[in-house]
């Protein structure tokens, strides 16, 4: 496999699935992890295995969630399959929590994974996520680390003037974060980069990778359709059922 990893530290494994090294066919071709999004199961599940092999916990230790395009979050203490949530932390080692994306910004703060699209991203799930882990973990947001992974570029990201409307009401710097060409473009890492650094985040990593653009490296839903294969992005504690 040919995985985009991020160097967090020797205790940690963050990382970005990549478009090649699976099984799967035609637009879900080749590493597609996600089974909601109509790939064949039985391609899915084999692309599951490899990657927890590449990771070295069992299949069932790669644990995202159906996601909704939502704001809610979930603490995970044991292999399950969680329903109507965007993001996921834990402090148990050898799980992995991921989000599933194809355009979207995948985000970790400390050991999250979070799903943030234009919709999750103006009603604020990253900080409703560092909130939660905060509260039932005890983390402190000055000392996290977060990388946003690959996501669709502010070049590809045109919307109209309600989706920019949403961006401004929500309190987000607009001359820092879009520009009008023919309609307006929208930087979703810099928003959400600009979200983490309001929750007292500073040490925050972007891929600068655009979905769109690399077509060959990355799913993009915008360029293939919603019928697609998805990345997987996700972090894993060393230890208990993972790397040493």
């Amino acid at each position: 496999m040919n995985n985009l990893y991020y160097g967090l530290g020797d205790r940690v494994v963050a990382f970005s699935t990549r478009r090649q090294g699976g099984v799967s066919k035609g637009n879900y071709a080749s590493l597609n992890v996600n089974p909601f999004c109509g790939d064949n199961s039985r391609d899915v599940a084999t692309n599951r295995g490899l990657l927890a092999a590449e990771l070295g916990i069992p299949s069932s230790h790669i644990v995202f969630p159906h996601q909704v395009h939502g704001t809610m979050s979930c603490k995970v203490t044991e292999p399950c399959a969680p329903e109507g949530v965007d993001a996921l932390f834990t402090d148990v080692p050898g799980l992995c929590v991921a989000v599933s994306t194809a355009d979207c910004i995948p985000a970790r703060p400390a050991v999250a994974a979070i799903h943030a699209g234009w919709r999750g991203t103006v009603a604020d799930i990253v900080s409703k996520t560092l909130h939660c882990m905060v509260r039932e973990l005890g983390v402190v947001p000055s000392r996290m680390c977060a990388v946003i992974g690959p996501g669709i570029g502010m070049d590809a990201f045109e919307v109209g003037d309600e989706v920019y409307d949403a961006f401004a009401d929500a309190g987000f710097p607009m001359q820092q974060i879009a520009v009008r060409r023919d309609k307006w473009h929208i930087d979703l890492p810099a928003s959400n980069a600009w979200r983490l650094r309001e929750c007292g985040v500073e040490d925050i990593h972007l891929s600068g990778m655009c979905t769109f653009s690399q077509p060959d490296e990355f799913f993009s839903a915008r360029r293939l359709g919603i019928h697609s294969g998805r990345i997987i992005s996700g972090i894993m504690i060393k230890g208990r059922g993972g790397q040493d």
